[in-house]
């Protein structure tokens, strides 16, 4: 049942290689495979089979085989697919190029019919060095190793491979998948987050297209281990319709950085960055903190590495006074421990080892770059010999930067590279590798937030928000007025500035006297995106007579300006009083194909030129609000600034939060401006907004959910319940969050040998790491994990929090057929027998029912009678396992 449903395609046992010895060759790629796999060290069954001699059907169940490898010209490929299928292959490799999309199609529509996993067309293949398996037209095998590569690029994917060779980097796979292929990036991703040989994954993009999918597999991969993405194609920002300054400052390949950064993955911006983030990961550091400290036998180089640390954002690694204190009378005397620890020129090997092991050990440490540049009588060697013996004592990220050519500092590196301690040629590249590791850290964090479509604050008037959204779209406009746009706000609580629209110029007098001056003017019309550009905004008006002058003199200049716009009238509305606010802006874009994306940065009228922009994918939190705003330039200003005293980051925090509210429950919303939002010390205020709707949702591919519009699916709050306890009490059961992996190990520790080995078929006393973060961290929208969680009251102090604990957890996963899924159930043993299983079952039954799903069904092992009776009580149909006696299949149609 561990098994991965990728293993028979990935991981294969036995091999078919289905060709034509009659018929033209399929090109170099196919003979090329067609050779490799002839010549492959691969220790499981191999044949061959010809497409029009293959014999009778029963000749071809004897050549049942895990893969199919089709070495066939793209004309045969259709008839090699329904032969393997018709041999029993559960899946086919399709090594081929340019496949077009309908050729594709049909393909897709073969596999998916038969059941056969197919990677291809358009693929170069795939090796597992570890299995010595080369499926692949990308040259020999590579070495086995930790990393796993997957690419859209061909040609890439050979050069790594080259590259990986001549600096002995291994792999535990390597992918290669084009456009089209029915078994894509995501699926990719799935199989190596499970797989135990690799322990991280290098990722080369072009493009995707279903975002939803790919950011699940993303999320659940780099919640296993580290991965490192390399994207082509950067889109500039100002798209051809930008009617917003939201849309007209913010790129599609900032909304990817936004991506990764949420999925906890890491970006590099060049090939080069990218073989140096592979030397880290090769070296299997785990992710750590920003500060660096640098160890250096010159000043000049280890400058540079200074000044590299703080033009990337990370921070300088120092010693404490203590451990500086400890380590001063153990250096030369011209060292110095100031920023740098500099051993100066008379550096030797004994010195850069127990500097190395007091920067290691320091709590204010992260990580340690030692760097050597050649001097009169060092000996390279000798100091790269003293790296690797610290190496092996230390659990922090350990880099070198040996400086020169001559043949002793490359025997230097070749000792480094034995020590599996990652060496550069120059200081730069070697902190930006460091940054690599600390920014995947940074991200781990954002990674962990799985926060509801609805805050904790107010309910929103979800009603009126949508009445308002309906009678724009109802009048085939898209564009809503500044009216209409507050209205729409207020409905979701962000505060805005009351406003009043004025139709005559006696009227806009009328209505600021009743505001109080000062007030500002602003045009109002939805052809008109920014009032400015044609003097549609007037503020600080002092009097009524200026108001009535004001209105009348805008009036003709917007028509003159532009005169075929609709104009509703002129708004009134009240200055902030804000003698310190600060501007902002808040706004919404929608990405092709991420989906809404929300927007902050600095405000005003030269947003565009400024571009401060942060950006974060909905929904939010209020850990995740705070990294939005820390993100942007114009943090720097909120806090004290220039006498002015510190802004309610709070209420600022509260109005992004709001905002994502009304970016998850409104799938209409495609552009957002709220420019200028003014904030200071007592709140956050909306002066102006501008809205454009769209009556056709922007659907994510694969999902039934009412958040469909969204890349990342909310945590499905409204399946919480509160039960009641057998004899008394109550426990809650929920949906599993990122936080849970402590409660979920106790439960796991807190079984009987007898019930863990019926749950995991293993007497493992507690789950891996990746194990553990692979059940808790889930994609809500392919797979389901309820827990009941019993709280308990400490009788000695009842005022503290309640104690929690996790006694038991029901989990389906959807099957790749997707209208299937498999269960699996596990409840303390104190705890069993009082119908918490069966609400559990219940519970993730009544869930899949809801996604659309047909069936579930189970195994349960034969000796195990209790969960077998559960099963027949719910409903479940009892049958026998083919596959494998010990167990008993267990199925119910939902």
């Amino acid at each position: 049942m561990d098994k991965h449903y990728l293993t028979p395609l990935f991981a294969p046992s036995s091999i078919v290689v289905i060709g034509d010895s009659d018929g033209e060759p399929g090109g170099s790629a196919v003979v090329s495979v067609q050779q490799v796999l002839r010549q492959t060290e691969f220790q499981g069954r191999l044949q061959f089979v010809d497409l029009h001699t293959s014999g009778t059907l029963e000749d071809l169940s004897q050549a049942h085989s895990d893969l199919a490898v089709i070495a066939l010209p793209q004309q045969q490929a259709p008839d090699a697919l329904e032969l393997a299928a018709r041999m029993g292959c559960r899946s086919a490799l399709m090594v081929s190029h340019g496949v077009d999309a309908a050729q594709a199609a049909r393909l897709r529509e073969i596999a998916q019919r038969d059941g056969v996993l197919l990677l291809g067309p358009n693929s170069l293949g795939f090796q597992r060095p570890p299995l010595g398996l080369n499926a692949s037209a990308c040259g020999p095998l590579a070495n086995p190793g930790p990393l796993g590569l997957v690419s859209q690029s061909g040609a890439l994917t050979v050069s790594m491979l080259d590259w990986a060779r001549q600096n002995r980097v291994g792999f535990s796979s390597v992918i290669s998948v084009g456009p089209h292929s029915v078994v894509g990036i995501a699926e990719s991703l799935d199989f190596l987050a499970s797989d135990a040989q690799t322990h991280s994954i290098i990722l080369y993009l072009e493009g995707i297209t279903n975002a939803r999918r790919f950011m699940s597999a993303l999320r659940s991969a780099a919640n296993a281990k580290p991965v490192i993405v390399l994207k082509a194609g950067r889109r500039p920002a100002g798209g051809e319709a930008a009617r917003t300054h939201s849309a007209a400052s913010v790129g599609s390949d900032d909304v990817f950085d936004s991506a990764l950064r949420r999925a906890g993955a890491v970006r590099v911006r060049s090939f080069v960055e990218l073989f140096s983030a592979a030397k880290c990961l090769a070296s299997r550091y785990r992710p750590v903190g920003p500060r660096l400290a640098i160890v250096t036998n010159g000043g000049g180089p280890g400058v540079l590495a200074a000044d590299w640390v703080n033009e990337i954002g990370l921070e300088l690694g120092r010693l404490s006074p203590q451990g500086a204190d400890a380590l001063r009378p153990q250096l030369p005397p011209l060292a110095s421990l100031s920023d740098l620890v500099d051993l100066s020129e008379d550096a030797t090997a004994e010195h850069y080892r127990v500097a190395l092991e007091a920067a290691a050990h320091d709590k204010g440490v992260d990580g340690v770059l030692a760097i050597h540049s050649p001097k009169p009588g060092s000996d390279p060697s000798q100091a790269a010999a003293a790296l690797a013996g610290v190496r092996r004592n230390i659990g922090k990220p350990l880099l070198a930067c040996w400086m020169g050519d001559s043949a002793a500092v490359e025997s230097a590196r070749a000792a480094l590279r034995a020590a599996d301690i990652p060496s550069f040629r120059t200081p730069e590249a070697a902190v930006g590798a460091f940054g690599n590791i600390a920014t995947f850290y940074q991200n781990q964090q954002l990674l962990q937030q799985t926060p509801p479509p609805l805050s904790e604050l107010g309910a929103p008037d979800l009603e009126c928000a949508r009445l308002v959204i309906e009678s724009v779209l109802a009048e085939r406009r898209s564009v809503l007025t500044e009216m209409e746009s507050k209205a729409l706000l207020s409905a979701f609580h962000v505060p805005v500035t009351h406003t009043a629209l004025a139709r005559s110029g006696n009227e806009a007098m009328l209505l600021a006297s009743q505001m109080g001056f000062p007030v500002a003017l602003k045009i109002d019309s939805p052809d008109i995106g920014h009032k400015s550009d044609v003097h549609g905004v007037a503020l600080n008006v002092a009097s009524g007579a200026q108001a009535r002058d004001t209105y009348d003199e805008m009036m003709r200049t917007v028509a003159r300006l532009q005169p075929g716009a609709r104009i509703h009238g002129v708004t009134v509305q009240k200055m902030a009083p804000a003698r310190h606010g600060r501007e902002v802006f808040v706004g919404l874009v929608t990405d092709d194909p991420f989906g809404p994306v929300i927007v902050f940065g600095a405000g005003g009228l030269m947003v565009e030129l400024i571009r401060d922009r942060a950006m974060e994918l909905p929904p939010l939190n209020q850990f995740l609000a705070q990294r939005l705003i820390a993100r942007a330039r114009v943090s720097e200003t909120l806090g004290e600034w220039r006498g002015a005293p510190p802004v309610n980051l709070q209420a600022l925090e509260q109005l992004l939060l709001r905002v994502s509210e009304m970016v998850c429950e409104l799938p209409q919303l495609r552009e957002m401006d709220l420019n200028p939002v003014i904030v200071d010390e007592h709140g956050a205020v909306a002066v102006d907004a501008r809205i454009v709707v769209d009556s056709a949702p922007a659907a994510m591919a694969g999902s039934s959910d009412r958040y469909r519009h969204l890349a990342i699916l909310p945590y499905p709050a409204r399946f919480e319940q509160l039960l009641p306890m057998p004899g008394g009490g109550e426990y809650l059961m929920r949906p599993v969050r990122p936080d849970d992996g402590s409660m979920l190990q106790q439960l796991v520790q807190g079984l009987s040998p007898q019930s863990r080995y019926f749950r995991f078929v293993s007497t493992r006393a507690e789950l891996p790491p990746s194990m553990l973060a692979r059940f808790t961290l889930i994609d809500y929208d392919r797979e389901m994990a309820l827990v009941a969680v019993l709280r308990e009251i400490d009788a000695a102090h009842p005022e503290a929090p309640p104690n929690e604990r996790i006694i038991g957890v029901s989990r389906y996963i959807t099957n790749p057929d997707r209208s299937s899924c498999e269960f699996s159930l596990v409840v303390a043993d104190e705890w069993s027998g009082k119908g918490i299983g069966s609400r559990l079952m219940q519970g993730i039954m009544d869930v899949a029912r809801e996604r659309g799903l047909k069936s579930i069904e189970g195994l349960v092992l034969s000796n195990n009678p209790a969960m077998l009776k559960l099963m027949r009580s719910l409903g479940f149909v009892v049958e026998a396992f083919a596959e494998d006696p010990d167990f008993r299949l267990v199925r119910h149609a939902l």
